[in-house]
Formats: structure tokens, C-alpha cells, sequence
């Protein structure tokens, strides 16, 4: 990998953007390398839990490298919005926890990766926003349809139709992001947010996660009936039975994901 860099920190994976010399913009290059990680990451046991962070101090991603996008035709601009849907897509749907943790710029697809992740923690100095108009062009992955349900339909019209981009308080009170830390603490935050998630069974990590997210695009009752399935899910593990025992023999429970 050129544009992504991955390691792992006992049950936490890190991925970095790596074009700290474009601000980690995105390209072909990236998608393609992110769906392969994403990829890799959903046949291991490890890692439980995944934090996106961009490379060196200034971006988490500053949107998708204009120079890859200039001369598309509009047949290629679906291609290419294709592919990036593919990537981000998978981040949504990995099977297990993924933060992003925001340590800049978080623009136009940047904003887009950052909303694909569950839990979004932002640096005091991240500023966020889908600035395409500025460009004649709309936002394609994902920002009209994630944005919205995260902010509310106005507020991202808002924020689309001017192109605006706001600072880190500003997006924790509309509900784009969920905490702001300070510039320094940021990787802490994450890695001690990770650190809880991860000790909880990766099983039912995965039965919460795609409860809500399938839930979401759902009407309440049938909603409903999905968190039944995934909750009677749960009652074939081991990790249930442990869980459970842990609790009423009062000592901490001892997880094996099964």
C-alpha cells in the first residue's frame, strides 16, 4: 500500500490516509488500496476495533484530488463516483466498530469518509463541510444523503448550498461530530474510546451495528423486528452465555468472540 498505512495495536487497527503531501486527498489509487485493507481487515479476528486518522497534522482527508476529477466525462464520473462508493461503503458496513478520529481538514470527501464511520471524535482544529458547489459540482459520496440524516435536512442544505466550512464546535453542536478533543489528545481519545469498545464480543459488536444501520433505512416496525432477530442472534454465542455468568458470579467477563 502507497496511500494507506495500517497497523495494529493489540485488538485496535489504525489506518492512515498517507498523501500528506495533498492533505491526504483522495484518488483512484486510494479507493482502490482502502477497499483492499477493508477487505483484508473483514476476513481477520483482529482488529475489534478500527480508527481512520489521515497523515501528518493538518488533514484527516482535505476532500478527492481535483486532479483526478478535472477532465472526467460523465460517464467516467460515475465510474469514478462508483468506486468511491464502493470504499466508503465498506466502512459503513464492516463488521465491526470504526472512529474516525479527526485531526484536520475533513472536506467535501473527507467529510464523506468521516460520516461513514460510527463515531466521529474531532480535533480542536478540524473543520468540516462538503464544499463542492464552490467547484459547480454536487457532493457523490454519500454527503446530500448522509449529511442530512445526521444534521437534518436544512442544515445540510445549508451547508451544501454555500459551500460553508465550520470548526470543530460548531460540528459537535449540530451533531456531526460526537466529541472535540484537544489537538494533542486526539489519538488518546480514540485509542481509550477503542480500548472500551474492544473489550465487549466482537459478535455482538456486529449485531448492534448492523441493527442500526439496517434499521435506519427501514420503518419503525419492521425496524423493530430486525432488533429481535439480531437480539435472539445472540443467544447462540458463548460470549452471551459468559456475559451472563460474569454478571452474576459478580467478576469480569472473559470474551471469546463465539
Amino acid at each position: 500500500m502507497e496511500t494507506i498505512l495500517f497497523e495494529l495495536e493489540g485488538p485496535i487497527g489504525i489506518l492512515k490516509f498517507n498523501r500528506p503531501e495533498v492533505l491526504n486527498a483522495l484518488n483512484r489509487q486510494v479507493f482502490l488500496e482502502l477497499t483492499s485493507v477493508l477487505s483484508q481487515i473483514e476476513k481477520e479476528i483482529m482488529p475489534k476495533v478500527l480508527i481512520l486518522t489521515g497523515s501528518g497534522d493538518r488533514a484527516f482527508v482535505a476532500g478527492t484530488d481535483i486532479v483526478d476529477m478535472e477532465n472526467l466525462s460523465s460517464v467516467q464520473a460515475r465510474a469514478f463516483a462508483l468506486l468511491a462508493r464502493q470504499a466508503i461503503d465498506k466502512i459503513y458496513d464492516l463488521d465491526r466498530p470504526v472512529i474516525a478520529a479527526i485531526n484536520g481538514f475533513a472536506l467535501g470527501g473527507g467529510c464523506e469518509v468521516a460520516m461513514a464511520c460510527d463515531i466521529r471524535i474531532a480535533s480542536e482544529k478540524a473543520k468540516l463541510g462538503q464544499p463542492e458547489t464552490n467547484l459547480a459540482i454536487i457532493p457523490g459520496s454519500g454527503g446530500t444523503q448522509r449529511l442530512p440524516r445526521l444534521v437534518g435536512p436544512s442544515r445540510a442544505k445549508q451547508m451544501i448550498f454555500t459551500g460553508e466550512v465550520i470548526d470543530a464546535k460548531t460540528a459537535l453542536d449540530l451533531g456531526l461530530v460526537d466529541r472535540v478533543v484537544p489537538h494533542d489528545q486526539l489519538m488518546v481519545e480514540a485509542k481509550k474510546m477503542a480500548s472500551a469498545i474492544a473489550q465487549k464480543s466482537k459478535i455482538c459488536l456486529a449485531l448492534a451495528k448492523t441493527a442500526i444501520n439496517r434499521g435506519l433505512s427501514l420503518d419503525l416496525s419492521s425496524a423493530l423486528d430486525y432488533e429481535i432477530e439480531c437480539f435472539a442472534q445472540c443467544f447462540s454465542t458463548k460470549d452471551q452465555r459468559e456475559g451472563m455468568r460474569a454478571f452474576l458470579e459478580k467478576r469480569k467477563p472473559n470474551y471469546t468472540d463465539q
